[in-house]
């Protein structure tokens, strides 16, 4: 029988009623012939209150413990969606991730997924059962360990379990109805997206789109893994959603697909460092240990010799940052003048493969926001994203003006 992967995240399995609407839907999908692998989450908030009781306990935690205990809300999931299932007289048996086993590296917290064996949950299939339930963001290191993969790793774990069973298709069920042209609660005018093209799902995922997380699209991209994302909330049917797809799967589509934005951004400039060889190095060898995540770039020329270098991260890590910096000033590794940080900021991108062959989006995308008033301090361009950091008390604005500009409300 063909395999469908099914996943379930926090807010579809909130409470026993969410689950069993949830079960219903697995039920639509036996009913026409699929075994059915069912990723859950923990029900919503489960995991933050496991996280809090973490902190409580021991604020300089054993990641060990961490795993172990954060991973039981998926756990509790997976063993009632099993049991409603039964309820409704379809063969289903919950498993957690070292049953499979789902194999990942120890780095606990934020392990990553190395084999999902299908022997183990085939032969369950052969023998009459037709759902496995399996408990999404876990699994186990090569030592025995139980390890999590981080926020959001249940998207992962779903798209994991769809690669290694050659499922036909992959859907994610949240509390959204699919991927917007841009956030709904910004714009009235967001328009739901019937396809998206991977590589346009994973720059809107990576610059702040909530939908699905980055590492779940980048594996989908590698192993062509058709992933469709939509409401647990409404009726299901094959138009359901969106398909996110290969570019080649597209017959049609806009040159800008969407305008995503991370509010909480940071602009940090060194002041006069030595213009050398090496000096970027210096820079940003520090932050990557710090565990910094620098986005955008810009190097600027000031006095003969020396140079301002600016990047931007965000607002939590700025501190971390700043002893990163200074540490390697301690250390004889830089030297600067001072080093400046704009907490507030915002980060504007518009995303679409049509950029790649369509000039004059840059021009159009400047001119709206100038239009507004709103004064650009950073650029960073890829061949399918423009970004921008702007004063965050334009960003809801800027989103606005640029869905205008581009006229997103109107399908292509």
């Amino acid at each position: 029988m063909p395999t469908l992967v099914m996943k379930f995240g926090g807010t579809s399995v909130a409470t026993l009623d969410r689950i069993k609407r949830a079960a219903k839907k697995v039920g639509v999908e036996v009913a026409k012939g699929y075994d059915v692998i069912v990723i859950v989450s923990a029900m919503s908030g489960k995991t933050n209150e496991l996280v809090g009781w973490v902190n409580e306990t021991s604020p300089l935690y054993d990641a060990r413990e961490y795993d172990a205990v954060v991973s039981s809300g998926e756990n509790v999931t997976a063993g009632l969606m099993a049991l409603t299932l039964q309820e409704m007289e379809v063969p289903a048996r919950s498993w957690q991730g070292w049953q499979v086993p789902v194999q990942t590296t120890s780095a606990h917290a934020s392990a990553r997924i190395e084999a999902i064996p299908a022997d183990n949950i085939r032969a369950k299939f052969a023998a009459g059962d037709r759902v496995a339930v399996v408990a999404g963001f876990q699994g186990v290191s090569p030592e025995g360990r139980i390890t999590t993969l981080g926020r959001g790793g249940s998207d992962t774990t779903a798209v994991a379990f769809a690669a290694a069973f050659e499922a036909e298709r992959c859907d994610i069920y949240t509390d959204v109805d699919g991927v917007y042209t841009t956030d709904p609660r910004i714009s009235d005018k967001a328009r739901k997206l019937d396809k998206i093209a991977f590589e346009e799902m994973l720059e809107l995922a990576s610059l702040g789109a909530k939908v699905l997380q980055t590492r779940s699209v980048e594996l989908a991209m590698r192993y062509k893994v058709k992933l469709r994302v939509l409401s647990s909330f409404e009726e299901q049917s094959d138009e359901a959603g969106t398909l996110v797809c290969d570019e080649e799967e597209i017959m049609e589509s806009n040159v800008v697909s969407g305008v995503a934005y991370s509010r909480d951004e940071a602009k940090m400039t060194l002041i006069s460092v030595a213009d050398r060889p090496g000096i970027a190095a210096a820079i940003f060898g520090p932050l990557s240990e710090a565990g910094v995540n620098v986005d955008m770039i810009v190097q600027n020329i000031s006095e003969e010799g020396r140079t301002d270098m600016t990047f931007s991260c965000p607002t939590d890590q700025v501190a971390r940052a700043e002893a990163a910096m200074e540490q390697a000033k301690t250390n004889g590794d830089i030297n600067f003048h001072d080093l400046v940080a704009d907490e507030n900021a915002a980060k504007i991108s518009v995303v679409g493969i049509g950029m790649r062959s369509h000039a004059g989006v840059a021009a159009k995308m400047f001119e709206a926001l100038s239009r507004e008033g709103i004064n650009i301090k950073v650029i960073t361009t890829s061949e399918i994203k423009i970004s921008v950091l702007i004063d965050r008390k334009y960003m809801e604005l800027a989103v606005q003006a640029l869905h205008d500009a581009f006229e997103l409300e109107k399908a292509a």
